[in-house]
């Protein structure tokens, strides 16, 4: 380990895995309850568009991915929003075709090569410049600040667009916001995980923390917790093992995954035998005078000297708890 963080490049690595892992699934867990897992692997097609306008014209890949990425995100969700049958249709072509066009403008510029893309589609962490780091910082900060401030409101167009938009809440504003927000870590795991595998980090940490979870707010803090780990440990794997960064965060979180569902049947039924055992509070606790054959209104515990059986306090003879009325409450 002091071996590794003797090298500057996997100090990069190790930090940009960081804030990769705290962003993804900031935003995926968003995407989960919307049941909209594969939007990350779309926009990662998209953005390869991005990536190959930036090898034409010779800027940084990172931030022409993100503009490309983010009109694309803006396309889709209007066409999400019109519920149109051929909406799909329309999606497949964006997605195919930027993923093609993305190919084309690679092969077009002069850093053509099998590498110069082959660290976008699968990452390349290693690779991770000092720029590079600053832009995935900076993003990352927009991303979070945006989806755990707006936490509420974005839980709640996720759950129900319909009830949002009574209780007066933007609904269109915030669905394209939640679009750019996915748009834009699609491109800060880029240089991780890789653009084929973005999905995966947005998704896998989110449904392994909702295996043992119970509410919104601790699957989004397992999650994240979830992310951070994962990726550290793949990259620290994969350095000692000569692996592919991307991979094996994948798959390293996957596995988690796997272990979770596992856990998950035992606590459930551990859950239901503690809910089953616990009788609850009791409905009604007045004294009925059945109970006490034969003894005098002050003798019945609970009974308060003077008072009729079954009366409440403070109560008149006429609100006396007869055997039919206190049958009533206990349903």
């Amino acid at each position: 380990m002091t071996e590794m963080l003797s090298y500057d490049f996997m100090q990069r690595a190790l930090l940009a895995a960081v804030l990769v892992g705290i962003t993804a699934p900031a935003v995926g867990i968003y995407l989960v309850q919307r049941r909209q897992a594969l939007m990350g692997d779309g926009m990662g097609h998209v953005a390869m568009t991005g990536v190959g306008l930036g090898f034409i014209f010779q800027t940084s890949p990172v931030w022409m991915a993100v503009l490309v990425c983010v009109l694309g995100a803006v396309t889709m969700e209007l066409v999400r929003s019109r519920g149109n049958q051929r909406g799909d249709i329309a999606l497949a072509m964006l997605f195919y075709g930027g993923m093609a066009c993305g190919k084309l403008l690679v092969s077009l510029s002069a850093q053509a090569g099998a590498g110069s893309l082959e660290s976008y589609l699968w990452g390349s962490i290693l690779t991770v410049a000092p720029t590079d780091l600053i832009t995935i910082a900076v993003l990352g900060a927009v991303v979070v600040a945006v989806t755990v401030g707006l936490r509420r409101q974005l839980f709640a167009i996720c759950q129900d667009e319909d009830f949002a938009r009574v209780t007066g809440l933007p609904v269109r504003t915030l669905n394209l916001l939640l679009a750019v927000m996915a748009a834009v870590t699609v491109t800060v795991a880029m240089r991780v995980v890789g653009l084929l595998l973005v999905s995966a980090l947005m998704v896998v940490p989110v449904v392994a923390a909702q295996q043992l979870t119970r509410s919104f707010a601790a699957t989004q803090a397992a999650s994240i917790a979830l992310g951070v780990v994962v990726s550290l440990a793949g990259v620290t794997g994969s350095y000692h093992l000569n692996v592919p960064s991307g991979p094996a965060i994948v798959l390293l979180a996957i596995a988690v995954f796997a272990v979770f569902s596992l856990l998950a049947a035992p606590l459930a039924r551990r859950r239901h035998r503690r809910g089953a055992a616990d009788p609850g509070p009791k409905v009604c606790d007045v004294a009925l005078p059945e109970q006490f054959p034969g003894q005098s209104p002050d003798q019945i515990p609970g009974q308060i000297p003077g008072q009729l059986p079954g009366q409440l306090p403070g109560r008149g003879s006429s609100d006396a708890i007869t055997p039919e009325r206190g049958a009533g409450l206990a349903q």
